[in-house]
C-alpha cells in the first residue's frame, strides 16, 4: 500500500521525509532521460553540445545597480541540527533556533505591551488622546515608513523630517537615515509619501480610511485596510506595522487575525523556515496554533519571525536595553519543549 507523506508525495519520492525516515530514495527517471537512454541503446550519435560560454563574456549588467545577475545571495544563520523537533515548528531540527525564536517572540510581546501602556518616544504622542487624530495617523504612518534606528535615540532621524498633516508639506527623506525595517527608498523619492496622502484623501480623511465600516470586528478592519493600503513602495512589513501601531495605541480598533503572509518578505520566509512549508494557509494555520499554545498575541509573530529571520534584534523604537519578559519566554520555551 503507497504511504504518502505530509507534503502530498509518496514518501520514498519526498528528499525531506525520505531522509527523515531513513528511507532510501526512489531514482527519478524522466521521460527526457528514457528517450536519451533508447536512443543511446539504439546508437544514436548524440546531439552535438552547445560551445561553451567563453571566460571573457559577460553578461549583462543589472537596471538596478545589483549584482550582473540581479540576484542577491543571503546567508541564512541556522543552528547545527541536534535532534530537536517539535510539532508547533516542523521546520526547525536545531534546539538553538528554538530558542532563539522564543527568545524574539517573548521580545515582540514585550514590544506590544509597551505600546499599549508605556510607549516610548514618539509613540506616545500617537497613543495621546488629547492630539489630533488626523495629525496622529500621520505621524504613526512616518514611523512606519521610515522605521526607528538601532540605538539610543531611534527616533531622531523621524523628528528631523516629520511634518504635519495639515501643512500638506512631504517630509525631505533625501540622505535621511533609516531603520532596519525602513520601506523608505531614496530613489523613489516621495511617491510612496504622496500616494498615501491621496489614498486617505481619497476617503475624506485618514480617520475614514482607516475606520472604514462603523460595523466592522477589529479582525476584519485590520484585514480590509491592510489590503487597501497596498501602495507603491509601502511593503508588508510597514502596513502591518503601521496597523499594529495604531491599534495597539487605541488610535482605532485594529488587531490583526491574520498575519498576512506572502511574496518574499522576511516574515514569511521565516515562516516558511519554521513551519516548514510553503503554502500561505497553512502557514497562517500553524502560526495560529503556535500562538495559541504559547498563549501570545498572534500580532507578535510578525516583529518575533522578523528578528528571528535577521539574525539579530532589531529594537524598534524600544530602549536599547529592553529585556524579553521573564514570564512569556518561560511558557514560550515550555511549549517548545524547551
Amino acid at each position: 500500500m503507497p504511504s504518502f507523506c505530509r507534503h502530498n508525495r509518496l514518501v520514498q519520492n519526498c528528499p525531506i521525509c525520505a531522509r527523515e525516515q531513513d528511507i532510501e530514495l526512489r531514482p527519478v527517471i524522466s521521460p527526457r532521460s528514457a528517450r536519451t537512454s533508447q536512443s543511446g541503446r539504439a546508437g544514436a550519435s548524440p546531439r552535438p553540445s552547445r560551445p561553451a560560454r567563453s571566460s571573457t563574456q559577460r553578461r549583462p549588467s543589472s537596471p538596478r545597480g545589483g549584482s550582473r545577475t540581479g540576484l542577491t545571495v543571503r546567508r541564512l544563520a541556522r543552528g547545527a541540527e541536534d535532534g530537536y523537533r517539535s510539532r508547533l515548528a516542523p521546520g526547525l531540527k536545531s534546539g538553538a533556533d528554538a530558542e532563539r525564536l522564543a527568545g524574539e517572540l517573548a521580545f515582540a510581546v514585550t514590544r506590544l505591551a509597551r505600546l499599549a501602556g508605556d510607549p516610548p518616544g514618539l509613540y506616545a504622542e500617537v497613543a495621546d488622546a488629547g492630539a489630533a487624530i488626523e495629525e496622529r495617523t500621520w505621524l504613526a504612518f512616518l514611523i512606519a515608513y521610515f522605521g526607528p534606528l538601532d540605538g539610543e535615540r531611534p527616533f531622531a532621524a523621524i523628528e528631523q523630517v516629520r511634518t504635519s498633516w495639515s501643512s500638506g508639506e512631504q517630509p525631505d527623506g533625501d540622505g535621511v537615515a533609516t531603520g532596519p525595517r525602513t520601506a523608505h527608498d531614496g530613489t523613489r523619492g516621495t511617491r510612496t509619501i504622496e500616494a498615501y496622502r491621496a489614498w486617505a484623501q481619497r476617503a475624506g480623511s485618514q480617520a475614514a480610511a482607516f475606520t472604514g465600516e462603523p460595523g466592522w470586528t477589529p479582525e476584519r478592519r485590520f484585514a480590509r485596510v491592510f489590503e487597501r493600503l497596498s501602495l507603491p513602495g509601502f511593503d508588508r512589513g510597514a502596513r502591518f506595522d503601521l496597523l499594529t501601531t495604531l491599534g495597539r495605541t487605541g488610535v482605532y480598533e485594529l488587531r490583526a487575525g491574520a498575519l498576512q503572509f506572502g511574496g518574499s518578505d522576511p516574515v514569511t520566509l521565516a515562516a516558511k523556515r519554521v513551519f516548514g512549508i510553503g503554502d500561505p494557509l497553512l502557514l497562517e494555520r500553524r502560526a495560529q496554533d503556535m500562538a495559541a499554545a504559547c498563549e501570545l498575541p498572534l500580532e507578535a509573530f510578525d516583529v518575533g519571525l522578523y528578528n528571528w529571520e535577521r539574525g539579530s534584534r532589531a529594537t524598534l523604537g524600544m530602549d536599547s536595553g529592553e529585556e524579553p519578559d521573564a514570564t512569556t519566554l518561560g511558557a514560550t520555551l515550555a511549549a517548545l519543549g524547551l
